[in-house]
């Protein structure tokens, strides 16, 4: 490559297609809590409470639920320039959007990606009401910005090469003793990941996260869908994460799109920040307390859509991969092995 990647800054927003508008509003607002900056009949714009710019989340109404773009923010202005020739010269399809083509977003840079992802660069967007301190607003399980995407993709370290190449940096990765790489996490802000690379059939998104502040936020909306007898959503967790450190859960909105709610990660910004690398067998790395990994989390995952609208095919992956070398997140490692099994593993 000769080009100058764009300047990214962080992850920014996700775009999912969605089949019945009402149904996602009452999961994303009024169980989630996020806030409505606009909302019509074809679509709604949301932003979680710390958040300034007009939206971290787009749910658009459609016949095939999708993933339909992910948006990096760039520095300046002149990144979109910087992303348009970069992309040109990877060969892959490149589309300049005027400002406005997505309410609140200015001038943006959307492509498909080498990993076959629709993505977005933007810099400008609409200034909202942050509501940091609306207290009076913020519900008990009050999120306060999107934190990463995880994306499923067939070759991780290829993956990672060419994320690497626009700036990218790991934090942790999951390998094997013969050098198999399961997943690794990138950053561009300065915490564990704006992006997780999964191994798996691809491209499909995993999931995306929003962060909060406390561990309680989490466990009130467990009990918030507990009350509305509508568990069903919440796919696993409770629990904390021995990769990021983060305590976290993993729910389905309607469509099956995959969300996390995820808090308490650390600080990567130091220019010598070590990589963690986890032994895919040790029961830890995925749940910090042995918890097994449900099969669903593995296996499924959101389609996602070209530039056309079109369901992306799918690549398989060739290397092995992680539900195949271990029985969800425990494999028989020292706070199992002494038993020979663990509660819930029994017949």
């Amino acid at each position: 490559m000769t080009a100058t990647p764009p300047d990214v800054i962080r992850c920014a927003y996700a775009e999912f297609v969605v089949s019945d508008l009402a149904a996602s509003r009452a999961f994303y607002v009024d169980v989630l809590g996020l806030v409505v900056t606009h909302e019509d009949d074809d679509a709604i714009y949301l932003r979680a409470f710390e958040e300034y710019l007009h939206h971290s989340l787009v749910l658009r109404k459609g016949t095939t639920p999708a993933l339909a773009v992910l948006a990096y923010r760039v520095r300046t202005p002149g990144d979109l320039d910087l992303a348009e020739a970069y992309y040109r010269e990877l060969g892959v399809r490149v589309d300049r959007r005027p400002a406005g083509a997505t309410r609140g977003i200015g001038e943006a840079v959307r492509i498909e990606d080498p990993l076959g992802f629709p993505v977005e660069f933007f810099h400008e967007a609409e200034h909202v009401e942050r509501f940091t301190q609306r207290y009076d607003v913020h519900g008990a399980g009050a999120l306060s910005r999107l934190d990463h995407f995880n994306l499923c993709t067939p070759d991780v370290p290829a993956a990672r090469r060419y994320y690497e190449g626009l700036g990218f940096r790991v934090s942790e990765d999951i390998q094997d003793d013969e050098g198999t790489v399961y997943a690794a996490w990138m950053f561009r802000k300065p915490t564990v990941h704006d992006v997780a690379l999964t191994g798996g059939d691809g491209p499909r998104l995993h999931h995306i996260a929003f962060a909060g502040h406390e561990r309680h936020q989490i466990l009130h909306i467990c009990d918030h869908l507990g009350a509305l007898r509508e568990s069903g959503m919440i796919e696993r967790g409770p629990g904390r994460h021995g990769v990021s450190n983060a305590f976290y859960l993993y729910l389905r909105d309607p469509d099956g799109h995959r969300i996390e709610i995820y808090t308490h990660d650390y600080y990567t910004g130091d220019p010598d920040n070590p990589v963690i690398t986890w032994d895919v067998h040790d029961n830890q790395r995925r749940d910090w307390w042995g918890n097994p990994v449900v099969p669903s989390w593995y296996a499924e995952a959101s389609p996602v859509l070209d530039l056309d609208g079109t369901p992306q095919p799918l690549t398989v992956r060739s290397d092995t991969r992680e539900a195949d070398v271990t029985i969800g997140a425990d494999g028989f490692s020292y706070t199992s092995g002494q038993q020979g099994f663990k509660l819930g593993q029994q017949v």
